[in-house]
């Protein structure tokens, strides 16, 4: 394949973390992962992780080689990334966001069908279970729509990714980026257990054991 038959949006994305994010994250944050080998090096797979600041998108796919760029998706709110002409250009070519309704409404379409479609063409789809970002250093409530796609898809790998710092490094509502040492712990692959309710308990149990990896006395 050469550089013509790339996409114009693949490349942007690529200068993009190559000369920005990874740049920034380095120089400001440090940055310490743990178990990174766990991460999915194919599609389609699920990484759900917590959720605490804008950067948290930023540093999952920063975490991954160039070359996979193009195939992760992150799921986010059509409501916040739609919302500026601008920011809905970005979010769109340059994250590659999967938009969907937080707030669903009778007769609308099957709000996980968008992620579907991109699982079905073997994407890699980053997940934020909590719905929206929470207090730095706590994890929220996961909600079910994680169950729900590993009932239609059995097979899917389940990731679960847990970070810590990175709601004081960027805390919500702030603009400025403040110098924080961050860790991320990926955990490992989570199968379908044919049971909503059970699976998610065990998900909660994956994220909290490693929480418990990352200095667990700074945790609420």
């Amino acid at each position: 394949m050469n550089r013509s038959d790339v996409p114009y949006a693949d490349w942007l994305r690529r200068l993009f973390f190559l000369l920005l994010v990874r740049p920034v994250l380095g120089l400001i944050l440090g940055l310490n992962g743990r178990h990174l080998q766990r991460l999915p090096r194919r599609g389609p797979a699920l990484v759900v992780a917590n959720h605490n600041s804008h950067l948290d998108v930023f540093v999952l796919m920063s975490l991954f080689p160039g070359a996979l760029l193009p195939r992760l998706q992150p799921v986010a709110a059509a409501d916040y990334f739609l919302s500026h002409r601008l920011l809905s250009w970005f979010a769109r070519r340059v994250l590659a966001i999967i938009p969907i309704e937080r707030h669903g409404r009778s007769g609308r379409r099957d709000p996980l069908a968008p992620i579907e479609s991109a699982l079905d063409r073997g994407q890699i789809v980053i997940l934020f279970p909590e719905g929206t970002r929470g207090e730095p250093e706590t994890l929220g409530q996961l909600q079910s729509g994680v169950a729900h796609l590993l009932q239609r898809h059995p097979d899917l790998a389940c990731i679960p990714v847990v970070m810590r710092g990175l709601g004081k490094a960027l805390p919500r509502g702030e603009a400025l980026l403040v110098p924080f040492c961050c860790d991320v712990v990926v955990g490992e692959a989570l199968a379908w257990n044919g049971d909503r309710r059970q699976f998610m308990a065990q998900l909660e149990e994956r994220m909290a054991a490693l929480l418990a990896e990352l200095h667990p006395s700074s945790w609420e």
